[in-house]
């Protein structure tokens, strides 16, 4: 019985499991595309007139100071394959014109930065400055793979702008944000463990009605006691009248 049931269960979780194993099948080669894609692909559009500084890191300009906020999403989710806008200040206290060039993001495992997710879009800006003692508000849209697995990711994000000709960048963000399916709230991991879980219960309810079974079983198959008076039949007597038996119980009798 205990064999069945393990064939049982052992069959079952195959079935169960084989639809989360061509997913993550997929998943592997389409974050593979992006990957490519990515490497070969425009980061952004850059304007005419805007001076290209590449893609180096520079240090932070001394009186300047950056803001992010996620307008009405302060629990940071990022839905994938889809738009989300975050807001970046920034303030000008010192003497000189800020030139503000692009706004850059990339997406990290939050154990590792050194382990790039995702480069995300350049947004590039014309003509947009923040003259001394000012403050200024710049968006930045962007969107993550759709083919992003759900989970917690670590955002970083940095404006490039330039004082005088020379380029500076500060770090707006660096912290965690919530990647969710679009779509839905049950993810198909979710689905999988749902359908798990409810597998083994029934399975386990099954092992339980057996073995009440066999319990139950066992209860009715015990044989029955019955005490009662004995009976001596009296053709048994006659037939054993004058033999050593009949001797012996009139002895006894005598006795009592």
């Amino acid at each position: 019985m205990a064999i069945k049931s393990f064939r049982v269960f052992f069959f079952a979780l195959l079935l169960l499991a084989s639809p989360l194993l061509q997913v993550a099948r997929c998943q592997s080669e389409a974050e593979a595309d992006v990957a490519e894609a990515v490497e070969g692909g425009d980061l952004g559009i850059v304007g005419e007139d805007v001076q290209d500084f590449g893609d180096g890191n520079f240090d932070p300009a001394p009186g300047v100071e950056t803001v992010c906020v996620f307008p009405k999403n302060s629990a940071k989710l990022v839905l994938a394959g889809e738009e989300t806008e975050l807001l970046v200040g920034m303030e000008n206290v010192g003497e000189s014109t800020v030139n503000v060039i692009a706004i850059k993001a990339s997406v990290h495992l939050p154990f590792d930065h050194h382990l790039l997710v995702q480069n995300l879009t350049v947004q590039a800006f014309n003509n947009a400055t923040v003259p001394a003692s000012a403050q200024a508000t710049f968006p930045y849209i962007f969107a993550v793979s759709k083919y992003l697995q759900p989970g917690t990711f670590d955002l970083v994000g940095t404006i490039v702008y330039d004082i005088d000709q020379h380029p500076y960048q500060s770090t707006f963000y660096n912290g965690t944000i919530e990647v969710v399916e679009a779509g839905g709230f049950l993810s198909v991991e979710s689905v999988f463990l749902v359908t798990l879980g409810i597998a083994l219960l029934v399975l386990l309810g099954l092992w339980l009605h057996g073995q009440f079974q066999r319990i139950s079983k066992k209860t009715k198959r015990a044989p029955k006691v019955e005490v009662g008076t004995g009976t001596t039949d009296a053709s048994l007597d006659e037939w054993l009248q004058g033999t050593a038996y009949t001797q012996s119980a009139s002895k006894s009798k005598k006795k009592k």
